[in-house]
């Protein structure tokens, strides 16, 4: 297949795994454009550009000669509101209308985010339910929805895509602190019972439904989709699984969630603890939408359960260890910091 594909973010977790899935399908001419250096072993293999998405220039240059698209990239909820507003909705604006100009782009597939529905009060969620973003990255995603929507009603083909949390290799973030617990034989706290629904999703699924987006007929993909796990339990029985591959026997403990919601607000306020809100307040909550459309309309199907998708990330978290255990940021790419929470680690 000789498409030019852009892949944006592409050092990031979804990014190089996108870009992986690319390769083994058979695509040779590759962009990645991300802030940070492409410093994986398949550098060699694709062109790698630093840049930043809010600037038009780097966007236009990029958006040469490209066939596909494929947005992942995003500030994350630990970043700035600022840096997050202008990365998602001036940055995705840039690319659409560097795309639209170029002559060459045929699709743009945008990544979402299932943040657009806010804390909702129903289950299963459709794509067409109200969106309500929690905080600045839900509401942030949720305006460069639009300004996807405006330029698919100018007969441009953008699929937008709005994946459950996904985890796979790569994945470090927020899941490297409960790996660590796990690693280091302690019990995990759940924030209230754990008995809710928590849908997640393996990037190598993800990665599948944006492969589909890329390459069915223009008419049918034209469209938004959720996309995530089809096999998931609780969050209590999903996690356990984690435990049970670590072997110390430990389990996950069940907390009151009113007053641990309370005290994480309070850490976060002083910048104590790595969780932001909408981990937090959604917790101890069901979370989980239908994937019924993109079944349907795209032929997605999911190899991988909630299950499935946390012991293989575990599995690569402990194959790594070595190349990671020494840094820290805010991005997917790293642990996470764990403040004073690493205090609390000694308690279980």
């Amino acid at each position: 297949m000789d498409a030019k594909v852009l892949v944006t973010g592409g050092s990031g977790f979804l990014g190089i795994n996108l870009i992986r899935h690319l390769l083994g399908k058979g695509i040779t001419r590759i962009i990645s454009l991300d802030l940070v250096e492409f410093d994986y072993p398949e550098r060699d293999r694709i062109e790698a550009v630093i840049g930043d998405i809010r600037d038009k220039a780097t966007t236009a240059r990029c958006m040469q000669g490209v066939t596909w698209v494929v947005h992942t990239a995003a500030a994350l909820p630990l970043y700035s509101a600022t840096e997050i507003m202008t990365t998602e909705v001036d940055g995705t604006r840039n690319l659409l209308e560097a795309a639209a100009a170029s002559g060459s782009v045929e699709r743009f597939t945008h990544i979402s985010s299932t943040a657009v529905y806010g804390i909702p009060d129903h289950h299963p969620l459709l794509e067409d339910d109200k969106l309500d973003g929690v905080g600045p990255y839900g509401i942030a995603k949720i305006e460069a929805e639009k300004v996807a929507m405006e330029h698919r009603a100018k007969g441009m083909c953008v699929p937008i895509i709005r994946p459950k949390s996904f985890v796979g290799p790569e994945r470090l973030g927020v899941f490297a602190l409960f790996y660590d617990w796990a690693r280091d034989g302690r019990n995990f706290p759940m924030i209230g019972n754990g008995r809710n629904r928590y849908q997640l999703l393996d990037v190598e699924d993800l990665c599948g439904a944006i492969w589909l987006t890329l390459t069915l007929d223009k008419a049918i993909v034209n469209d938004t989709f959720n996309i995530g796990a089809r096999d998931f339990t609780t969050m209590r029985e999903d996690y356990q699984a984690v435990l049970d591959r670590a072997g110390h026997g430990k389990r996950i403990v069940g907390t009151p969630a009113t007053p641990i919601i309370w005290t994480l607000r309070l850490l976060e306020f002083f910048k104590l603890s790595p969780l932001y809100k909408w981990v937090y307040e959604t917790a101890c909550e069901d979370s989980f939408v239908s994937i019924e459309k993109a079944q349907r309309v795209l032929g997605y199907a999911p190899r991988y359960s909630n299950r499935d998708a946390l012991v293989r990330n575990y599995d690569w978290y402990l194959a790594h260890l070595a190349d990671f255990e020494n840094r820290s940021g805010i991005s997917h790419r790293v642990p996470w910091k764990q403040g004073i929470l690493r205090f609390f680690k000694l308690l279980f």
